[in-house]
């Protein structure tokens, strides 16, 4: 496996990446790789929560003979750009200035190039797709076929219902209100203005992200696909709706395949017993699930043009 750094503009933004590629041959296939939600860096990484799924499959692409691109994200790790001030859309053009990056590559064979996208990252896929960017295919984990203000909500009420312990305690004896809490705190932030603001002493929230993320609904988009799709997620996702699959199936009119991993969770890794987001930091200490790294690649090498 060769590994190079690379810088890349989107108008004045400099964005820093990995160009990873098999360490034999002169010409590959590729995969651009895009990252989640939140201040993560090329390999999906958060300062407190270090996912590396994105490095992951980098990884595993080039040992099966296919190149990818991932990036570090607008503001974040060595990207320039404020992530305060960066939305769902200034993701989508920094994603789409990574594609045209790629096309400059003589080693990238372009009529073999593909988007994979996790969570925001195949929300990113989907709008670029619909837009009708030159690709192969897309590859959507975690995706959704909802807006993003209604996935909010199924993700509220989904992790109220997993509350266990002191969590589920605080929460009856105080008389919470899980979903209306949320829907509060979302009509704050589409009534506002700012780019971002404070909403606890030591924490941030971007709400310029999060109200272009709330309006965005990738079904026109998923309608409008014209390349071979394939999706997949875990059936004890609790961030995006697992029974989004069927949904995509419905509006993709192109060649669509789906997969419901059993026991898989946004991680991307495998969980005993209920669903809960309270054992991700345990979750990660594990490897990505084996089955997710294995239909991607088997789904690449049918749609490679030879």
């Amino acid at each position: 496996m060769i590994e190079e750094d690379v810088i890349f503009e989107n108008k004045s933004v400099k964005i820093a990446g990995t160009l990873t590629k098999p360490d034999s041959g002169s010409s590959f296939p590729c995969v651009l790789l895009i990252p989640g939600s939140g201040q993560v860096d090329r390999n999906e990484n958060h300062k407190k929560m270090r996912l590396n799924a994105i490095h992951d499959i980098a990884v595993y692409l080039a040992n099966n003979g296919i190149a990818s691109l991932r990036y570090d994200k607008r503001g974040v790790e060595a990207s320039d750009g404020d992530y305060w001030k960066t939305g769902f859309y200034d993701n989508v053009l920094d994603a789409k200035a990574s594609l045209r990056y790629l096309k400059t590559q003589e080693s990238i064979q372009h009529e073999n190039t593909f988007l994979l996208g996790h969570s925001e990252g195949a929300l990113i896929c989907t709008r670029m797709a619909g837009d009708g960017v030159d690709v192969a295919g897309v590859i959507l984990i975690a995706g959704t076929a909802q807006s993003g203000g209604d996935t909010l909500k199924w993700q509220a009420k989904t992790i109220a219902k997993g509350l266990k312990g002191i969590n589920k305690r605080i929460i009856t004896l105080l008389r919470i209100d899980i979903e209306k809490s949320q829907q509060k705190q979302l009509f704050k932030i589409r009534g506002s203005a700012k780019d971002w603001y404070r909403v606890q002493l030591f924490s941030k929230l971007n709400a310029k992200w999060m109200r272009e993320f709330i309006d965005y609904n990738p079904a026109e988009d998923l309608s409008k696909i014209k390349v071979p799709v394939l999706a997949i997620t875990g059936s004890k996702d609790i961030q995006v709706n697992p029974n989004d699959l069927k949904g995509m199936e419905k509006l993709v009119r192109s060649q669509f395949e789906y997969h419901l991993l059993d026991g898989i969770t946004h991680m991307l890794r495998y969980q005993e017993g209920d669903a809960d987001i309270s054992t991700y930091k345990k979750q990660i200490k594990q490897p990505m699930d084996s089955r997710i790294l294995a239909l991607i690649s088997l789904w690449l090498q049918k749609h490679i043009k030879k």
